[in-house]
Order: structure tokens, then C-alpha cells, then sequence
């Protein structure tokens, strides 16, 4: 079984959130269980990029409307990875020191339509071809509708939404853009006036995905306009629980953190790392370590943070460090509470990967007051690190944690709201107290398997449902 997913982010080439994580664990635990699974996604500018070498193995021309344009699909000279990447190379439009922008209409056109011109010339060519958000959401109906990928018509092609509420619109304009089909059947890829690759992939996919079931269920009342089109198609969608990469995302074997732990030496490996990140960044070990991970946007509840915090900091028994990035207002809110609750609360504005992995190993617990949460990564990362998450109770997020008053082992609160952050942070002190129990918490959620093994198969059976 040859499965081919085309996607904008790949982890670790380049990442801006969740995406990446998926598309660079889902092919290594695929070829795990027998599949031959590959990756296609954009070259970018980048430390990955400029860190190794490549070789070209296809240079040809597409045309973007009136436009020719010339690419090149790369290999890396060496295997780094536990499985085949190939990058589609444009120079001027998809080399670019980002990935996303505020207009990326031609840039993910080309890359489709290139991804899509080099597995014409495969002799050995995908059995499936599994896309990956709305940047890929039009190959479903190329390979259906346009005249030039007649022949990959019969390859089932699989859409996952890992977020909705990003779609890829444009303008009717860009019509010409696309490789020829059946005027007649524009209305596939229409949806309320404009060009929506997201609703293109909708209907055209064989199946669709979300990431996490829950998600599917939310989507069908709330997905940005796209409701009716996900409950007319509910008979091909389907809800498959994100996993983890077991291997990256292991407290025992982790090399970013300062001192690794398995289940029998939780304690003084969790402490080591909580001393290194309140001796950084000046806070109190003995107290309660709250911690937030992610981008500060609305879709994260993160506007609330500011005012959560610095209301739950006035009783100063607990500390609390914060690394993300994201809306201006937010950092600047953020970082402004720092002399406010000096030795309690630190921030770090911006993204680094092995700080965030010892915030995982080194906090008691991890807040996530999301809005939208598809899938959600930063529980499960949090989980296997014994750090308990305190989370909304959304999308994958409901699916992933149960509430200690549940006989679960999380803190879950129903609303986004400042009030609902602060009694979840308080619930959380509460149950700091209890060292016995929270510390016995602590080796059960170590046991939990959110690994892709589970979720590898799914997908397997998915694809074998197909025929």
C-alpha cells in the first residue's frame, strides 16, 4: 500500500503548529505496520533546509494560469527520517524564509499543481494520496475534474481538517489559475461567492477526516461557514484521534531536557527539570508549577491569560511561566505582568522547542483554555511527562482528559472565560496538596498511550475501506 500526504508543514523540516507534528509522525508509524508511506511538501528557506543537502530527481514547468513557472522536486542526500520527503522547489514563490503570509494563493497553487504534475511521472504511483488542510484541498479535485490527471481519477484521495476555520479563499479571479476542466463543474470547488479549497476537498475527498472525533461532531454546528457541506457529507467523514510521537515526545530518553525520567523515577527527574526552569527564570520551586505552551490567539483562549493571572497570582502560592507568541496586545499584556509578580511568574515571548520540552517535564501542570481544539498535541505531550493537564473541555481535548471529579486524572472546565481559568487554577492547587494522590496521578497519566500506533491502523482501515 503506497500512501502519498501532501502537506505544508512536516515536523522537524518545518513547523507552525500541530500539522507539522502529524504529517512528520502518522508516514514513520504507517511503514511501521507494513504501508510504504511518503511525505510531499514545499522547500523553505529555512534552518532544516540550510542545514542539509539535497539533490534534484525531477525539473520540469507548470503553468499558474498565463504564467510558466519552473520546479524541481528534491531528495535529501541522506535518510534522516523513517520515511521518503520530497520537496517541491520554486524559487521566488515557495523558497521563502516562512510558510504561511498573508497572501499564499499562488504559492500553495503552484505547489499542488507541481506535487500533482511529478506523480503523473511516477512509475510506481501512490495507491492513496492523503491531503493535508485547505493549502492541499484542491488536489482532490484536480485529480477529479481536471483533463491533464485523468489518470489518477481512480486514486482515492483522503482529506484531514485539522482546523476548519481556515479554508484558503479566493477570489473567483483566479480561476483561470487552475489546470483545465468542465467549466460546468466549477460549482465543486464554490462555496458562498468565492474559490474554497477547503469545501473543494469536502466534496470531493473519498473520505474525510478530522483529527480527533469530537472535532467532527463540532464541525457539523460550528466550522466557519462549512456546517451544512460537513453535514451533507457525514456519510464519507469520519473522526480519528491525533496520536504522538512515542520516541520524540519520551521523558526517559528526551535530549532537550535537563534530567530524564521514566515512571520509577518520575519525582526527581520532574524536580530536577522544575529547578532548572525556576532557577532561569526566577520563580519558586515549592509552589505549584503552572505552565501555557502555544500561540497567543483567540482560538487558544489567550487574551484571557493576562487577566486569569494576574488574578490568580495575587494569592502568591503558585508559580507560572508562559511561552508562546502570537497577538501583539497579548505578548505585550503578558509580559508586562513580569515585575507585577516577580519570583511567580516569568514569560518567554516567542517559540523554543527544547524549552518547551523541559516546561513539559519540569511543570505540575499545563493550561489550555481553548476555544477551538481540534485534535490538541500539548495534552498529550503533558501526559507523558506526568504533568496534569488543566484543559476546556472541546474537541480533542474532551476526548483526551477526564476530570479528577470523574475519577479521571485531568482538571476540566465547560467555559472560555477568566473566571473558569482561575477556579480550574485553583482546583489545581487543591489538588497539589494531596502530595499522595497527586503524586500517584502522576504515574497513571505516564501510562496512558496516545502514541500513533492506535492511530496509525485507523487510517490503514480507512484506506481499506475504501476498496
Amino acid at each position: 500500500m503506497r500512501i502519498m500526504h501532501i502537506s505544508a508543514e512536516c515536523y522537524p523540516v518545518a513547523k507552525v503548529g500541530g500539522l507539522a507534528d502529524v504529517v512528520g509522525a502518522l508516514p514513520k508509524y504507517q511503514n511501521a505496520i507494513g504501508a510504504m508511506s511518503s511525505v510531499i511538501m514545499p522547500l523553505y528557506n529555512n534552518a532544516f533546509t540550510n542545514k542539509h543537502k539535497f539533490i534534484s530527481i525531477h525539473d520540469s514547468q507548470i503553468s499558474l494560469g498565463n504564467t510558466k513557472v519552473d520546479f524541481s522536486v528534491l531528495k535529501l542526500t541522506e535518510s534522516i527520517l523513517d520515511f521518503d520527503i520530497h520537496f517541491i522547489h520554486i524559487n521566488g514563490l515557495l523558497f521563502k524564509d516562512y510558510v504561511y503570509s498573508d497572501n499564499d494563493t499562488d504559492r500553495f497553487l503552484a505547489f499542488q499543481i507541481a506535487a500533482l504534475d511529478w506523480i503523473l511521472t511516477l512509475n510506481d504511483k501512490p495507491d492513496f494520496i492523503h491531503c493535508h488542510d485547505h493549502h492541499t484541498g484542491l488536489i482532490p479535485f484536480m485529480t477529479q475534474e481536471s483533463f491533464k490527471y485523468e489518470s489518477l481519477n481512480k486514486t482515492p484521495t483522503i482529506t484531514t481538517i485539522h482546523n476548519a476555520q481556515y479554508q484558503g479563499w479566493m477570489s473567483y479571479e483566479n480561476l483561470y489559475k487552475l489546470p483545465r476542466f468542465n467549466i460546468e463543474r466549477v460549482g465543486l470547488i464554490m462555496w458562498d461567492g468565492m474559490i474554497n479549497p477547503l469545501a473543494a476537498a469536502i466534496k470531493c475527498a473519498w473520505r474525510v477526516t478530522t483529527v480527533s472525533p469530537s472535532y467532527m461532531e463540532e464541525l457539523k454546528h460550528n466550522a466557519n461557514g462549512l456546517e451544512l457541506l460537513l453535514r451533507a457529507e457525514s456519510a464519507k467523514a469520519i473522526g480519528i484521534l491525533n496520536g504522538i510521537d512515542s520516541e520524540v515526545w519520551n521523558p526517559a530518553t528526551d535530549t532537550y531536557i535537563i534530567e530524564n525520567y521514566k515512571k520509577t523515577s518520575i519525582e526527581a527527574g520532574k524536580k530536577a527539570n522544575k529547578k532548572w526552569l525556576c532557577d532561569q527564570f526566577n520563580l519558586d520551586e515549592s509552589k505549584p508549577l503552572f505552565a501555557f505552551i502555544g500561540r497567543l490567539v483567540g482560538e487558544k483562549g489567550a487574551e484571557l491569560l493576562p487577566y486569569a493571572l494576574d488574578y490568580a497570582l495575587r494569592s502568591k502560592d503558585i508559580s507560572v511561566i508562559v511561552l508562546g507568541s502570537g497577538s501583539k496586545d497579548t505578548e505585550r499584556q503578558l509580559f508586562e505582568l513580569i515585575p507585577r509578580h516577580t519570583g511567580n511568574y516569568n514569560a518567554f515571548i516567542g517559540y523554543d522547542e527544547k524549552l518547551s520540552h523541559i516546561i513539559y517535564a519540569g511543570a505540575d501542570f499545563l493550561l489550555m483554555p481553548s476555544r477551538v481544539e481540534p485534535c490538541g498535541l500539548n495534552q498529550m505531550y503533558s501526559l507523558r511527562y506526568g504533568t496534569v493537564p488543566i484543559v476546556r473541555r472541546i474537541g480533542g481535548l474532551k476526548d483526551t482528559v477526564v476530570d479528577i471529579g470523574d475519577n479521571g486524572f485531568g482538571i476540566c472546565h465547560n467555559e472560555v472565560s477568566i473566571q473558569d481559568i482561575v477556579v480550574a487554577i485553583s482546583r489545581g492547587k487543591d489538588f497539589y496538596k494531596h502530595q499522595k494522590e497527586f503524586k500517584a496521578n502522576r504515574k497513571h497519566i505516564m501510562s496512558i498511550d496516545h502514541s500513533w500506533k492506535v492511530s496509525a491502523k485507523a487510517y490503514i482501515n480507512l484506506y481499506n475501506s475504501i476498496n
